[in-house]
């Protein structure tokens, strides 16, 4: 029958069908949830024999199969053909919703889930879901504490690996993003994508109260505050609260005396910006 193609053993549970028997049986125990197969290792069962054989190689590291293009090797046959597909930049699993297309059927069914708006990975520790696995393993380390990625150059260490890579920048003083429209650059990509409404003066933040719209979210949460009457920033040496971080270091300086703004003329300094500034114009007139 593995010759003619015909598949008289249909499963009753889903729509496969199979060749032999014995690979029905097989599929079967997918259903009722059996485990006979065990890893000797981590006691971790498994439904299919040729599935235990997989996984026993995440203990031994042993990869067998080599890319032929690259220095890559894999445990698994099915992972080396995914990855040949980034070399011949072959795309087969495609988006019905849009016109994107992926080289792994895995990747497909995460995108999905942008439209769908599904996120099946819930987070034990507080109500948080999320769409894609990496994503909640990321956020369950804000419960841990857990920071594996840690700097070379100081002490700082991160939960995140993307979070280290920016904040190595720091150090190497690298600003990878360029502006097409003027000379800056940045260290990170949101910079640079709010920079550039500068340029085209989009204003994707609107507030709900009024008709105000702002190039950067943290300028509508500040925004928001006039209609909320919100004052989150109290100072710790008077009952004054502020809407505005910046405006309680404005206001802390009526405690220290600390005046950082220097006239360049007189030498005479001023706890604020704008008062420096009308003052310089004395010596102007």
């Amino acid at each position: 029958m593995t010759h003619t193609g015909e598949k008289p053993f249909k499963c009753d549970n889903c729509d496969k069908a199979f060749s032999q028997k014995s690979n029905l049986v097989s599929h079967t125990k997918i259903h009722t949830g059996e485990k006979l197969f065990k890893c000797d290792t981590c006691n971790q069962g498994f439904a299919l024999k040729r599935t235990l054989k997989m996984h026993t190689t995440t203990h031994t590291g042993e990869k067998p199969f080599q890319c032929d293009d690259c220095d890559r090797a894999f445990s698994q046959k099915s992972h080396l053909t995914r990855h040949t597909r980034t070399h011949a930049g072959e795309k087969p699993y495609k988006c019905d919703d849009c016109d994107k297309a992926f080289s792994w059927k895995s990747l497909l069914t995460e995108h999905i889930r942008t439209h769908t708006g599904e996120k099946p990975y819930k987070c034990n520790s507080c109500e948080q879901a999320f769409s894609y696995k990496s994503s909640l393993i990321r956020h369950k380390m804000i419960h841990t504490g857990e920071k594996p990625y840690k700097c070379n150059t100081c002490d700082q260490a991160f939960s995140q690996k993307s979070h280290l890579t920016i904040h190595t920048r720091i150090h190497t003083g690298e600003k990878p993003f360029k502006c097409d429209n003027c000379d800056q650059a940045f260290s990170q990509r949101s910079i640079l994508i709010r920079h550039k409404r500068i340029h085209t003066g989009e204003k994707p933040y609107k507030c709900n109260t009024c008709d105000q719209a702002f190039s950067q979210k943290s300028h509508l949460t500040i925004h928001t505050r006039i209609h909320t009457g919100e004052k989150p920033f109290k100072c710790d040496n008077c009952d004054q609260a502020l809407s505005q971080r910046s405006i309680l270091i404005r206001h802390m300086r009526i405690h220290t005396s600390e005046k950082p703004f220097k006239c360049d003329t007189c030498n005479r300094t001023f706890a604020l910006k704008k008062t420096l500034r009308r003052h310089t114009m004395t010596h102007t007139k």
